[in-house]
């Protein structure tokens, strides 16, 4: 799974522009949203973009399942295995 957090990373720079980041500063299990990344509901929207451009998710409504899987890069990254092997349900 760490080759697939570390392709999220990459994701999550290069489509909300983090020009000042490097893959290796974002940990795994840091919060993207708040006090961690510091993302907010604009980065979560192009952020659910690239995923399902990326990796074919199925994002077809926002609750808190769904805002729990984007809470970290290891949360999206079982998220998205859950979803390859079609036993997710939807993401933000």
């Amino acid at each position: 799974m760490d080759e697939l957090e570390q392709e999220i990373k990459a994701l999550i720079i290069e489509a909300l522009k983090l020009e000042d980041i490097q893959a290796e500063d974002i940990g795994s299990e840091e919060a993207l949203f708040g006090d961690g990344l510091g993302l907010d509901s604009i980065d979560a929207l192009e952020l659910g973009v690239a995923l399902r451009r990326r990796f074919g998710l199925k994002i077809e409504t926002i609750n808190d399942d769904v805002k729990a899987h984007f809470a970290t890069v290891r949360s999206l990254a079982k998220f998205i295995q859950n979803q390859a092997g079609g036993t997710a349900n939807a993401v933000a």
